[in-house]
């Protein structure tokens, strides 16, 4: 009697989901232009740029337990290397990119080095610690805008030409980073690394107890996590020509940590989904009532009661039932 065959997995890989979601937003500009509706690209590439910054967080959150309640510190410094640079004449993305990148890794490091010897509620508050001194140095800094923020005098070049300097140009760049983000950051976590980094958020002790010291590797996930983070920034002040220190407040790390478990916390490509569901709700509800955020809360509350794994986790269910 001949065996029966494999029954096929029905579950869409997160890698393919994120090869699906890329693709599509490729066909978003073409789409937006034959419909009239150029305000789409200009929304599609802040949800990008969230996104990324979600998905650094997800690093960190996600993979490694780690509640950062001060990311969006690295997301400000990244804006504010740029805003600087150009108030000094220096415009080009070859340039700010790696310093926005170098200066949000050292904050990192350092501030890392001290909040990962705490756990729990205290890692929480001293992340927020040490995101509300980045914020509040920024805003004593008159000479630069203060708390009025820094406008740009134009949106960088690269290599002395103007190649994000329409919307189009800057959303296919956005999009550019994302995708190498994404596959870059799916490279890390099926490492040893990446194994490791899970194992020590599922029990730390038992890591320890194998020989495995948790601490460098958390770090090291911190790190990284910062430098995407300040990359983010970066494109956030080219989109917006403006830098402010809004961008670093805690309630902007707080809408993170909602779009990384409003998408799935441990996907990569969840965080980007909550990003994109969020703020696509803030457009779409701000339209209809000056209360938006209530409506918004309770679409929040559903989709975490009846998904675990936020939007990622009912794609997958979807997914099984197709």
């Amino acid at each position: 009697m001949a065996a029966a065959p494999p029954r096929r997995r029905a579950i869409l890989p997160g890698a393919a989901l994120a090869g699906l979601a890329l693709a599509a937003l490729a066909a978003l500009p073409v789409a937006a232009d034959a419909a009239g509706l150029p305000f789409l690209v200009v929304i599609a590439t802040r949800m990008m740029i969230f996104g990324l910054a979600a998905l650094s967080l997800d690093l960190v959150l996600g993979y490694g337990a780690m509640v950062s309640f001060g990311h969006a510190a690295f997301i400000g410094l990244g804006a504010y290397a740029v805003g600087i640079l150009d108030a000094h004449g220096i415009r080009d993305l070859a340039v700010q990119a790696p310093v926005a990148a170098l200066v949000c890794a050292l904050f990192a490091l350092v501030t890392g080095a001290i909040s990962l010897r705490t756990r729990g509620v205290y890692f929480i508050m001293i992340t927020l610690a040490f995101g509300q001194m980045a914020y509040f140095f920024m805003v004593s800094l008159a000479a630069y805008g203060g708390d009025d923020g820094l406008p740009l005098a134009g949106r960088s070049t690269l290599f002395g030409m103007r190649l994000i300097e329409g919307d189009p140009a800057l959303f296919y760049a956005v999009l550019a980073v994302l995708a190498v983000a994404l596959l870059g950051l799916r490279r890390v976590v099926a490492s040893r690394f990446g194994r490791v980094l899970r194992g020590s958020r599922d029990n730390a002790v038992r890591m320890q107890a194998i020989g495995v010291s948790p601490l460098p590797y958390r770090l090291t996930a911190y790190v990284i996590a910062g430098a995407i983070a300040g990359l983010a920034g970066v494109l956030l002040a080219n989109q917006a020509e403006f830098v402010s220190p809004a961008y670093m407040s805690w309630q902007r790390s707080g809408e993170l940590i909602v779009m990384v478990v409003l998408g799935g916390m441990g996907t990569l490509i969840g965080p980007v989904m909550g990003a994109a569901a969020l703020i696509a709700l803030e457009e779409v509800l701000a339209h209809y009532s000056d209360h938006w955020r209530l409506g918004l809360g309770l679409m929040l509350v559903a989709v975490v009661l009846l998904s675990r794994g936020g939007l990622a986790g009912l794609a997958a269910k979807l997914g099984r039932r197709a």
